[in-house]
């Protein structure tokens, strides 16, 4: 009788915690799908939402009022709407009328006719190196695109190669191309990371001087964290970054509606400065101080045209939490083109077209690990393959160049740039492959 007692408890906690989660990221994820990728709703259910837990949800489209509900066996109803110009939103802690009352001014960006400008600039293809062993390419792009992990597909949606400055491979599966944009997942860190480095250049932002938190004012612990500490992954507070359960980082993104405040407010587990813990909230703590040093006037606008349309990337889109300020974590839309462009920019030192966008020593310090970094494998929100040259097994990826440094999201998003080998390549998916074969491939076909 006990036994039968302790498993309708531990069911009923399950069922508290863990609904909610399904059905809110079932309803995000298939509302973005949907309204932003115009994806059908049944590859959606197959290739997103097919996996245990997530495959237990209801998800019903209404087409009406663009939104998209979740549930799970009835139970634990969550809806996410979807706005024109800055994506979806999952309903939390405000209400549905609160959030759609909102205003966003994002001005429309002027695009030329971009089939007619050469890459990166525009979309016109250029010449190709005949140094490059196009056959060996092609055949490592043919394997990525059809990879499989335990008798699974992959699903790789894009593969695309920059070498040089110039497109040498591009590959999209089914129901995708160049237009398509596409879920960056936490390569969205990278980007938050890159507004940052705007304002640090614009003399707003100092990486070293206390994060301007506002909660953080009256606390003497808290008080010591810095900006780069929260760069660095470093802060010190007590968040934990676990998807497969109901955590501080599946709470943050599917039940809070102000992610950047709920993450302040946690405690400190460590001094800071002392000790890397990844953790998304940090980077919506980043991303909420962008917001209240940019102001409210100026900031919907901030990120397109301070920093993408700057690097003609004009189908980035950033979506919002509840509140109104960008998800820097997680939610972030392009095509695989536009990624690329972002690569090339820090590839380039931060500058584009002549115009220096990023602090000049920015990549310097982007690609500098934090002494609490033991592994030193973390810049500011970008990963790093490692430095030690002697001992390959301290490498993310042991038979790619020690210099290459990645924006990384859940599923194998990666923007991987190797400045040794003058490289840039993109892969975006559902499932991770095998990316240090992938990179290695791409590399000895290029002639590296």
């Amino acid at each position: 009788m006990l036994l039968i007692v302790i498993v309708i408890v531990c069911s009923i906690w399950y069922a508290w915690r863990a609904f909610p989660i399904i059905s809110g990221y079932g309803s995000k994820n298939m509302c973005s799908a949907i309204f932003l990728q115009h994806r059908k709703p049944a590859d959606v259910l197959r290739e997103d939402l097919g996996d245990f837990p997530l495959s237990i949800g209801t998800f019903t489209v209404n087409e009406k009022d663009s939104s998209v509900t979740g549930s799970v066996w009835g139970f634990a109803k969550r809806k996410t709407i979807y706005r024109k110009g800055i994506g979806c939103t999952l309903i939390n802690e405000l209400s549905e009328a609160e959030i759609r009352s909102q205003q966003f001014n994002i001005p429309p960006a002027v695009i030329a006719n971009r089939d007619t400008i050469t890459w990166p600039y525009g979309d016109k293809a250029d010449s190709v190196s005949s140094t490059i062993d196009k056959a060996a390419l092609d055949k490592t792009i043919d394997h990525v695109m059809n990879e499989t992990k335990d008798g699974k597909p992959c699903y790789t949606s894009a593969a695309l190669v920059v070498y040089d400055g110039k497109i040498v491979a591009e590959k999209y599966a089914r129901g995708f191309d160049r237009n398509t944009v596409m879920l960056g997942w936490s390569m969205s860190k990278s980007l938050t990371a890159a507004m940052t480095g705007v304002l640090v250049k614009q003399g707003k932002l100092d990486p070293d001087a206390a994060a301007p938190v506002p909660e953080w004012a009256s606390d003497n612990k808290k008080q010591k964290i810095t900006l780069k500490n929260i760069l660095q992954q470093t802060t010190g507070l007590d968040f934990v970054e676990d998807y497969s359960k109901y955590s501080n980082v599946t709470n943050m993104l599917f039940n809070k509606g102000d992610m950047g405040a709920y993450t302040a407010s946690l405690p400190l587990k460590y001094e800071p400065g002392t000790v890397f813990n990844y953790s998304s909230g940090n980077s919506n703590i980043l991303s909420r101080i962008i917001r209240k040093t940019v102001g409210e006037q100026d900031y919907a606008a901030f990120p397109y045209e301070s920093l993408f349309r700057k690097i003609n990337a004009y189908s980035f889109l950033l979506e919002p939490d509840a509140s109104g300020t960008y998800i820097g974590s997680s939610y972030s839309y392009a095509t695989a083109r536009d990624f690329a462009r972002f690569g090339l920019l820090y590839l380039n030192n931060g500058k584009w077209n002549g115009e220096q966008i990023l602090p000049e020593n920015w990549l310097a310090q982007t690609i500098t690990p934090a002494a609490a970094d033991k592994r030193k494998h973390y810049g500011y929100q970008f990963w790093l393959n490692g430095f030690d040259k002697n001992d390959l097994t301290k490498r993310w990826y042991p038979d790619v160049p020690a210099d290459m440094f990645f924006c990384d999201g859940y599923g194998g998003q990666g923007v991987y740039i190797i400045p040794s080998k003058k490289l840039v390549v993109v892969r975006m998916g559902l499932h991770v492959i095998d990316e240090n074969k992938f990179l290695s491939e791409v590399i000895a076909a290029v002639g590296g």
